[in-house]
């Protein structure tokens, strides 16, 4: 590995640690304007300094990133097919290693299908994206994208991480589930944990404290983050597990701090905190009650004093306010507001940030 290949490298898993917190914007390149991240500038800005990297479009980064931040890019360079097309895996190779190297991106990232109709093309241009990458030095983060017959359990997840390693990938990006420790050990790069849907914030920092348990270097976290009602209090939490050694209590009740002091007004949206008044378990209070929702229903209230999501379901709880099993195969995706919805497993692979 030559030098400049290790600075970038460096740029994205920071040493001394070796530990990663990317911050995921890149949802717009077959979402479009999800919700939270209609307009990408006004949530990209108050998290770049708390983020080691951003994951973004060329599109994105040109438009409404602050070149003065000097934050290290991330750069999606892979596309085609949209959320209403037939199959999410046709992707090709969008953006050249020329305008990459214009924007100075400290990385290049694409997806792989694993066991999607569009496998082998996926794979072939991982390759030959890997060739043109490394004679510039700049390391290929590899994103496995799940085929629409695949669990997202370990035997999957495993192969898929491998064969993007095989094929040249510095860095993979997968989901994290039951056994990751054996994900981990089989791949000879490091792996990078998806945050997946918007859950309640301490289902997610579960997420992040066991995946960083297990071995992945950190996370590439999106909606868990920008979603939030307190997206600096979750930003900085996230990083007090990856790079502090903090464990999921202790992030959780720093993010309940901050989430107090930020002070942020207006009532809960939908995809929001999971931080109430009166929580169970000693969850921090939020001065002042929230307003209700139409219909009258109180606003992140479910059975017991639980936050619900869309259709009263408990927000990232299942029974006595603990979070809930990650399960073979993980989370599955929750596309926002601003797009139309497809259902998975009919014609495509999902993906998820």
């Amino acid at each position: 590995m030559d030098w400049g290949l290790k600075r970038r490298m460096a740029d994205i898993v920071r040493q001394p640690g070796g530990r990663a917190v990317m911050l995921a914007v890149d949802h717009g390149y077959f979402l479009g304007p999800t919700e939270r991240l209609e307009n990408p500038a006004r949530a990209v800005r108050p998290l770049v300094q708390h983020c080691d990297s951003l994951m973004l479009t060329r599109g994105v980064l040109r438009a409404c990133v602050n070149p003065n931040s000097r934050v290290p890019v991330v750069l999606r360079v892979s596309g085609g097919p949209s959320i209403i097309g037939e199959d999410l895996s046709d992707e090709q190779i969008t953006v050249g290693i020329k305008d990459a190297l214009r924007l100075g991106a400290s990385a290049l990232a694409m997806s792989v299908f694993v066991g999607a109709r569009h496998e082998r093309q996926t794979i072939v241009n991982l390759g030959r994206l890997v060739d043109e990458a490394e004679e510039y030095g700049v390391p290929v983060l590899a994103v496995t994208a799940v085929g629409k017959d695949m669990a997202r359990d370990a035997r999957y997840l495993s192969l898929a991480c491998r064969m993007a390693a095989e094929q040249g990938a510095r860095i993979v990006k997968t989901y994290y589930c039951e056994g990751f420790e054996r994900v981990v050990e089989s791949c000879p790069v490091p792996v990078i944990i998806a945050g997946g849907k918007k859950t309640g914030e301490r289902e997610a920092l579960e997420l992040t404290a066991s995946a960083v348990a297990a071995g992945a270097v950190g996370v590439d976290m999106g909606r868990n983050i920008w979603q939030s009602d307190h997206p600096v209090a979750m930003i900085r939490a996230v990083r007090s597990i990856v790079h502090d050694k903090g464990t999921a209590a202790e992030a959780y009740s720093l993010y309940g701090q901050l989430a107090r002091q930020e002070g942020r007004g207006g009532g809960q949206q939908k995809g929001g905190s999971d931080l109430q008044k009166g929580g169970q378990q000693g969850r921090p209070q939020q001065k002042g009650g929230r307003p209700q929702q139409k219909g009258g229903r109180p606003q992140g209230q479910g059975q017991q004093g639980r936050p619900q999501q869309k259709g009263g379901r408990p927000q990232g709880q299942g029974q006595q306010g603990q979070p809930r099993p990650q399960g073979q195969g993980g989370p599955q995706k929750e596309h926002g507001q601003g797009g139309p919805q497809k259902e998975h497993g009919q014609g495509g692979p999902q993906k998820e940030h």
